[in-house]
């Protein structure tokens, strides 16, 4: 680590990452993931997500979105437990991509799940426009005792939760909301059916609403955390179902991380 181990810093072409103290700039892009001692999981996801994300706003270059990734890996700490964010903002003075090192928060290995109120995203598919809008579910969530809450489409479809992705089995196939459901792409979930798929589990994309959900073991999943059984569903009749193969998954997901990248970065100047 060439700077101080936590802070934000914007990119720009000719002098790299500097500190950088707007916060009123507006959130277009965002992208996380949890560094333990220097390795990741699926950050070849994490990347192109944002890139995808930063293209389709038609605020930043291709190539400068890859400059600014190749000097972020230079400047992330190799030791501890860190919860980076990578930002693509518009500012007064136009866009910004910008890196927030943070120490990782708490982590959890099941969760509670607040019934919700239906899904009041306005760019669902793109993480970083919603982020604020969803923090404040999550507070309301916590208000009633649990840790996420869930999104459903007007008709109660399941899609995924406040803060992470949504898994649940039907006897031995491994389930995820129907493909035209609008829902973030999920890296974690991206890396588990990856998994389970050469595994040989079969899986399965299905249209579903908490009722059919009762008595199933539900996960959640996200880079923070990984993967959590749902414990309950909060505000709901709806029972969970045991955790039977979280446990073996929770392990697997524990030995999957990789080291980062050795990227030189440029100096860090204060």
């Amino acid at each position: 680590m060439t700077g101080p181990a936590t802070g934000l810093y914007a990119w720009r072409r000719g002098s790299g990452l500097r500190p950088d103290g707007d916060e009123a700039a507006r959130l277009l892009v965002a992208d996380s993931w949890l560094v333990q001692d220097g390795a990741s999981r699926g950050l070849d996801l994490h990347r192109a997500r944002f890139t995808a994300g930063c293209a389709g706003t038609g605020e930043a270059k291709l190539s400068e979105v890859d400059s600014f990734w190749s000097a972020m890996l230079g400047l992330l700490p190799r030791r501890g437990d860190w919860f980076p964010r990578v930002e693509l903002v518009s500012a007064a003075d136009g866009h910004r991509l910008r890196l927030r090192v943070r120490p990782a928060p708490a982590r959890t290995t099941e969760v509670a799940v607040w019934a919700g109120r239906g899904d009041p995203r306005a760019v669902p598919q793109r993480k970083g426009p919603d982020l604020d809008l969803l923090g404040g579910l999550r507070r309301e969530a916590a208000e009633v005792g649990a840790g996420e809450a869930l999104l459903t489409t007007p008709s109660g479809l399941v899609l995924e939760s406040s803060q992470s992705g949504l898994l649940w089995w039907e006897d031995d196939t491994l389930c995820v909301p129907g493909p035209r459901l609008r829902v973030l792409p999920s890296v974690t979930v991206a890396l588990i059916r990856r998994t389970a798929a050469r595994q040989g589990i079969t899986v399965a994309a299905r249209r579903r609403r908490l009722a059919d959900l009762a008595g199933r073991e539900v996960w959640l999943a996200n880079a923070l955390h990984g993967i959590r059984p749902v414990s309950g569903w909060v505000g709901s009749t709806v029972e969970a179902g045991p955790s039977v193969r979280a446990p073996h998954w929770q392990r697997w997901w524990a030995a999957a991380a990789v080291a980062l990248p050795r990227t030189p970065a440029r100096p860090f100047e204060p």
